[in-house]
């Protein structure tokens, strides 16, 4: 059923409803006036029978005597006197005649028999058996429809005339209900004719009404029509793939194109969301800090790099303007600042920063001129921080993976190369030793010599190979602070028996990484493992775990001689080692681990003071903050 109709008939019943109960209402107050005017009018009729009635008995019974309890004398004294009295005669014709409810008077004596009648039952009979008139007075609507409308009836009213305390004579007066309904049927029919009219003018109401309240939903299906319309390629109405069905009710029309547009909005805002997220990411990733000012010189977006630069959160920059923003008296805020009042653009401007770092500042104006010669600020500004060092961390870092890369491709092929002539001198050199006689002590000397060191080169080349080969990664979800303590309990004796005393320190909460943890364990254990032998005297090592940036961070210190400023730079170069027993690949795995983990490693130290190690491995963000049941995936490098 269409909306329309639906609103007509509510409409309708509504107003037929108020008008059906106003019309009963009025109905109901009409029936009772018109009852209450009868009963007075006949009453006053009664009483002026009553009163003729009396003047005739007066008259009639004067100077007549009878004994006072001859009842029957009495009787016939009074119906004498009645029925003698001309102007008693005369009223009583004339209220049957023209009164318009009366339908008789009986006047009848101390047994409820008739003295004088204008009806048709005779006189000296009994009284006609009548209900109350009252009845009437006090019954309701329904009583009164009931009573007036069904078949005629004869209601009367009463005044006794009393003698000495009894009763003597009585007047009846009686009401027919036909009459009644004559009086008031001109009302009644009134009242259901305005009934009738209420109906049709409902009717038309409800009709102008649908259409003035759909009206406005005309409208905005005609508005919807405009974000509706399908582009060029596409369908019309298009709801799901298929042509949508033509619709006359506004409301299913509009609801209709409502959930297109809903549909649409869904899939501009997935778009968007991913857009977004890629946004962030890219911006992220970013080395260079990014901040874009709007026209009021608020900021309206920050990358995570500028906020570290700016030693600010990404939260506090946001819709500050560039004056709060850059408000100390220090380089950068000033040659920023100056730059944004006076509209001038910097390009590549080194100033030093906050944390005394050196960074070259970029500033460039949006303006409306599409050439770009107008200044001012214009549309905004995009301020870009540039750090040299940071970028020159990441190229040795590059350089450092290019060697180990070079390294191990060298490494790979003279490995090969020289593995089997190794082979082929320790089968000879036995073969030599079996044709030796036991006599030749001194010649055998040297061959265990030869033999000796032609071993300890097998070893080493079988460690290049070991480290260039392709290591297979079995990644997992598991809690960093278990891996640490798993390394802490494998070099716990040996630092103990060195004096050195090992602080673990780690976060209440679990700090989910997906790393191999096996390999992650030997990075760790080469790390402590150095950290323990760089204090032979004793000391304090410490190991600590954290969260930064979105990833978790593990330092290792000790409290060691330290590492000379000019070796830093060679600590993760293979077999670079400045100990006496060291074969300098510890580090350098522990380096290359983290890189298959897209981790890095850091090492800081001061001579006379110790060193500290910083490893970063990025947080697994789908069950971050709680224990996951491991699941693998394998991965080779």
């Amino acid at each position: 059923m269409r909306l329309k109709t639906k609103l007509v008939i509510a409409i309708s019943a509504l107003v037929v409803a108020v008008a059906s109960a106003l019309s009963l209402v009025y109905l109901d107050q009409l029936l009772e006036a018109t009852i209450h005017q009868s009963y007075e009018s006949n009453l006053l009729v009664a009483r002026e029978v009553r009163y003729a009635l009396q003047l005739a008995l007066e008259t009639g019974l004067k100077d007549r005597v009878v004994h006072p309890d001859d009842l029957n004398g009495l009787r016939t004294l009074a119906a004498e006197a009645v029925r003698s009295n001309e102007a008693l005669l005369a009223m009583l014709s004339a209220v049957n005649r023209y009164s318009p409810t009366v339908y008789d008077i009986n006047i009848g004596d101390s047994a409820d028999h008739i003295l004088l009648t204008t009806g048709a039952t005779p006189e000296d009979m009994p009284l006609p058996t009548r209900p109350s008139f009252e009845r009437l007075l006090h019954g309701g609507a329904w009583t009164l429809l009931r009573v007036s409308l069904g078949p005629p009836q004869v209601y009367e009213l009463v005044l006794p005339i009393d003698r000495n305390g009894q009763p003597f004579v009585s007047v009846h007066v009686g009401v027919r209900t036909s009459l009644l309904r004559a009086q008031y049927a001109p009302w009644i029919r009134a009242a259901i004719s305005l009934m009738g009219l209420s109906l049709v003018t409902a009717l038309l109401a409800a009709l102008v009404l649908s259409n003035l309240a759909l009206r406005p939903m005309e409208k905005l299906s005609e508005r919807l029509d405009y974000w509706t319309k399908q582009e060029r390629g596409g369908l019309t109405g298009v709801a799901g793939g298929k042509p949508a069905e033509r619709n006359d009710d506004a409301v299913a029309r509009v609801s209709s194109k409502i959930e297109q547009i809903g549909q649409r909005m869904r899939t501009v805002e997935d778009i968007y969301t991913t857009l977004k997220e890629n946004v962030d990411h890219v911006l992220g990733n970013l080395q260079d800090g990014l901040m874009l000012f709007a026209a009021d010189g608020h900021v309206v977006l920050a990358t995570e790099t500028a906020a570290k630069m700016l030693e600010r959160s990404q939260g506090e920059l946001l819709g500050q303007s560039a004056e709060e923003i850059f408000a100390t008296d220090e380089a950068l805020d000033m040659t920023i600042r100056t730059a944004w009042k006076s509209g001038q653009r910097l390009t590549r401007e080194e100033v030093t920063g906050r944390n005394g770092r050196r960074y070259a500042v970029s500033l460039e104006f949006i303006q409306n001129d599409p050439s770009g010669e107008s200044s001012g600020r214009g549309l905004g500004a995009l301020l870009k921080l540039h750090d040299p060092e940071s970028v020159e961390a990441i190229e040795s870092e590059l350089e450092i993976s290019r060697r180990l890369s070079a390294i191990g491709r060298l490494t790979a092929g003279v490995g090969h190369e020289v593995k089997n002539p190794i082979n082929a001198i320790v089968v000879h050199l036995e073969l030599l030793r079996n044709r030796m006689g036991s006599g030749q002590d001194g010649a055998l000397r040297h061959l265990n010599v030869i033999q000796t060191e032609i071993q300890r080169l097998d070893r080493v080349v079988q460690t290049l190979a070991d480290f260039s080969r392709p290591v297979e990664i079995h990644l997992a979800e598991q809690d960093l602070r278990r891996l640490v303590d798993d390394v802490v309990l494998l070099t716990g004796s040996q630092c103990a028996q060195s004096g050195v005393q090992v602080e673990w320190v780690a976060p209440e909460r679990a700090v989910m990484v997906k790393v191999d943890g096996d390999l992650i364990k030997q990075a760790l254990l080469n790390v402590t493992l150095n950290g323990a032998q760089a204090m032979p005297g004793g000391g304090k090592l410490t190991l600590e775990v954290s969260e930064s940036e979105k990833k978790a961070v593990i330092r290792v210190r000790d409290e060691g001689a330290g590492i000379p400023p000019q070796m830093l730079e060679k600590v993760f170069d293979l077999y670079f080692t400045t100990k006496k027993d060291g074969s300098g690949i510890g580090l350098a795995m522990t380096y290359r681990i983290l890189q298959f983990h897209q981790g890095e490693v850091h090492v800081q130290s001061e001579v006379g003071r110790g060193t500290e190690f910083e490893m970063r491995i990025p947080l697994s963000f789908a069950d971050r903050g709680r224990q996951s049941t491991p699941v693998e995936e394998t991965a080779e490098v």
